[in-house]
Order: structure tokens, then C-alpha cells, then sequence
């Protein structure tokens, strides 16, 4: 018999007779699959020919803006909202110019803000100079050369200053998605916090024994507001839950021979300095955790009037971070052997810039321990950047964000006035 077929001696072995029908009954499934417009799954072993290989799906890539500034955990809670919403996370950072011209001036420049966006473990890849509005030239630039699929956005409204909806364009487009928003914090408070600190200051309460974290806790202070120069800002509202910290969390820890590397500090305004240290002391090891020092820690080493975000915001902030595997949540000031033994840390590291460095002159440095057991080492801070830097920012230009504090707090009342409950989160 010709090739096409099975001889008559193929048929006289049994093994050879088998290998033949399994092959005419898998090539009679095909043609009958093809017939029917459908491919059969591939079998254990068997290969698809070049030519019907499927398809893999591409991946559904979202897109983010904002400003960014004063970043903080609501802002990486938004982006990791909205990264659930894809695959992949595409974020656009708002020129200075813009914001200028839109909000009034920003506290931290393009530099910064893009380093803080970056940094945040959610985003896949961060675009420049980005419009405060949504063009419909830009809009047409992120469908077509950057492969968007959706444009997110929070619940709260962002208007022009002409009245006019940000985002109008891509909803009319059908290709916006909406987010919740992060209750309690926004940069609008956070500022308003450190002018709350100013205030304090020029009425003499550098005196008062009372912290202003207790102050900032109920939302006001009770002499200014009876001055009569109190600004309604809504401060500290945040509800932590375990939820979040989960959400923010690396789910994961060291491995048996991990090396495990760990620095500590207050890191309030979480800012582009505290990131590159960070990163700095991720490189060291295989696994960085961060101590988060107590508010009072924080109080009686740097005064009443730090830190500006509780220790629960703070922990969220690092927790963001893509260079961070795990933090302690008030850890101690001073760094002891049995620390060091329970978390099995190789490494102790701290920047060459901090609010204060006069602790390892002190009999009470809290590094003498991982010091004499020769696992210190001090790391060069990339950046000359501290808490204090940036509340000088809003102390020597603070007429000009009180202005853009009233504005924005007028409108973040009446959110939070007609606001109702959006799912998800």
C-alpha cells in the first residue's frame, strides 16, 4: 500500500496496529474541530502546529493622574484601587506648571513627586509632565501609543476652574472607571496641619503641654478656632482597620537564609528622601524591615508638635513603598540584642541626613548594641531632605497655601456633604 495508508504488515503488529488508529482517530477529531469552528484542547504531549497556537490575551493596562503632592497613604491607596482594575498601572504626574496655574503652587517639585510615585509598589510605569485635564489630544496619546484601556479616577470631583468636569472626555468616551476614596486624609489636611503648627507657635504654645497629635485628633484646636482663625480643615479622620494593613502588606516573609536588613526612624511626610534611603538599604540584603518609632517616641525627641501624621499613617505610607518587605508598628527607640535575635537581622543601617544625628554622641545612642557587634553601617542619603524641609516649604510660602487650602477645603465640604457610599475599596 502507498504512504498515504497502513500496510497490511503494519496491521500484522499489534504495537504498530495501536499507533496507527490512535493517529487516524486524533487527525478525524481535528478535521471534525475544525469543522465544527473550534480547536480541541491539546492533549498531554501533543504540540500545536505554529499556525494554530493560541493567542494570548493582552493585558488590560489602566491609567491614573493626579498630583501627588505631599504624598501619602490615601494617595498609593487610590493606586492600588486602581491597579486592581488591570494589569498593568500607568500613572501621570501633573507638571509644577499645571498645578500652579490649576491649584495654586505645590510643596514638592516634578523631581520628587516622581521618585514618590515610582517608589509606590503598585505602579508598572510613570509618564512626566502629564495635563490636569484630560484633552482629548492626550486622550487619544494614551489609547493609541500608550495601549490604555481605562482612565480611573477617585469619587470625590475634580473640576476645572471653569466648573467643567476633568474627565468628561473619557467618560463620554466609555473607557472611565471610578474608584472610592480613601477616608481621612488628603494633602489639603496635611497641610493644614503644619499651618495649624505655625499658628500654635505664634500664639505661645510651644508652651502648652499638650501635643498637638491630641489636637489633631479631634479635627480642630480650640483656641484658634475661638480667635476665630481656624481653617475647618478636616484632620485626622482616619479609621485604620486590619483590612487595610493587609491590603498593603507584603503577605510574605523572609526565607530560612534571608539576609535581613533593618533601619528605623519616624519617617513623618513621608518624602523622595526617605525612598532613596530606603532603596539604599534594600540593596544591602534580601529582606528590609523598617521601624516605625511611637508618636511618643516621636514627641519626645523631636517636641509637641510632632510627629504630623500618627504612627498608623506612617506605617502605611512605608508599607507602600515597593523597596519595603515589612515594618514594625511602634518600634522601639533603641535597637537591642534581643531584637536583633527575634527578627534575625544581619544589618542595621541609618542615613547620613535625619532631623537629629546628635544620638551617636549620647550614652543613649540607640544603635550602641548593633554597633559593637560590628553589624552597623551609616549610608550616605542621596538626597538632603527631611520632615523639617518640607514644613519649611509651607512656613515660608504660607499665605500662599492657606489661600489654596480654603479653596480646596470649601469643595472637600461639599464632598463630603452630598457624598454617598461607593463599593469596592
Amino acid at each position: 500500500m502507498g504512504s498515504g495508508g497502513c500496510s497490511l504488515e503494519v496491521f500484522s503488529s499489534p504495537s504498530s496496529a495501536t499507533a496507527c488508529l490512535l493517529g487516524g482517530l486524533l487527525l478525524a477529531l481535528s478535521l471534525l474541530s475544525i469543522r465544527l469552528g473550534r480547536l480541541p484542547k491539546p492533549l498531554s504531549g501533543v504540540r500545536l502546529l505554529p499556525g494554530i497556537r493560541r493567542r494570548r490575551k493582552r493585558p488590560v493596562r489602566v491609567y491614573m493622574d493626579g498630583c501627588f503632592d505631599m504624598m501619602h497613604y490615601g494617595h498609593c491607596n487610590a493606586l492600588r484601587q486602581a491597579r486592581a482594575l488591570g494589569d498593568q498601572l500607568v500613572v501621570g504626574v501633573v507638571s509644577d506648571d499645571e498645578i500652579t496655574a490649576n491649584k495654586g503652587p505645590p510643596v514638592t517639585p516634578l523631581r520628587e513627586r516622581m521618585i514618590m510615585v515610582g517608589a509606590v509598589k503598585w505602579v508598572d510605569e510613570v509618564i512626566s509632565d502629564a495635563p490636569y485635564a484630560i484633552t482629548e489630544q492626550f486622550m487619544k496619546k494614551l489609547f493609541t501609543e500608550y495601549n490604555i484601556d481605562y482612565i480611573i479616577h477617585g469619587d470625590d470631583p475634580c473640576l476645572l476652574p471653569d466648573g467643567t468636569d476633568a474627565y468628561a472626555l473619557a467618560k463620554k468616551a466609555g473607557r472611565y472607571k471610578q474608584i472610592k476614596r480613601t477616608e481621612g486624609v488628603s494633602s489639603t489636611d496635611i497641610v493644614g496641619r503644619m499651618l495649624l503648627c505655625v499658628r500654635e507657635r505664634s500664639l505661645g504654645g510651644s508652651n502648652n503641654p499638650s501635643s498637638l497629635q491630641r489636637q489633631f485628633s479631634h479635627g480642630h484646636n480650640q483656641k484658634i478656632d475661638d480667635l476665630g482663625s481656624g481653617t475647618g480643615t478636616r484632620i485626622s479622620h482616619f479609621l485604620p482597620t486590619s483590612r487595610r494593613i493587609v491590603q498593603f502588606s507584603n503577605g510574605k516573609g523572609p526565607g530560612p537564609d534571608a539576609r535581613i536588613v533593618y533601619i528605623d526612624g519616624a519617617f513623618d511626610l513621608f518624602h523622595a528622601g526617605h525612598v532613596e534611603i530606603l532603596r539604599l538599604a534594600r540593596e544591602l540584603g534580601d529582606f528590609l524591615l523598617v521601624g516605625i518609632h511611637t508618636d511618643q517616641t516621636i514627641s519626645a525627641t523631636r517636641g509637641a508638635h510632632r510627629p504630623i501624621m500618627n504612627l498608623h499613617e506612617r506605617s502605611l505610607s512605608v508599607l507602600a513603598c515597593r523597596y519595603v518587605d515589612e515594618v514594625i508598628i511602634g518600634a522601639p527607640w533603641g535597637v537591642s540584642k534581643d531584637m536583633i535575635t527575634t527578627f534575625n537581622i544581619s544589618l542595621v543601617v541609618h542615613g547620613t541626613i535625619a532631623e537629629n544625628m546628635d544620638f551617636l554622641k549620647e550614652d543613649s545612642n540607640p544603635y550602641a548594641v548593633p554597633m559593637a557587634m560590628g553589624i552597623y553601617k551609616q549610608l550616605q542619603s542621596p538626597l538632603n531632605i527631611t520632615t523639617s524641609t518640607i514644613i519649611k516649604r509651607i512656613v515660608s510660602n504660607h499665605e500662599a497655601y492657606q489661600k489654596r487650602n480654603d479653596k480646596k477645603e470649601a469643595s472637600e465640604r461639599r464632598y463630603y456633604e452630598n457624598k454617598s457610599y461607593v463599593s469596592g475599596d
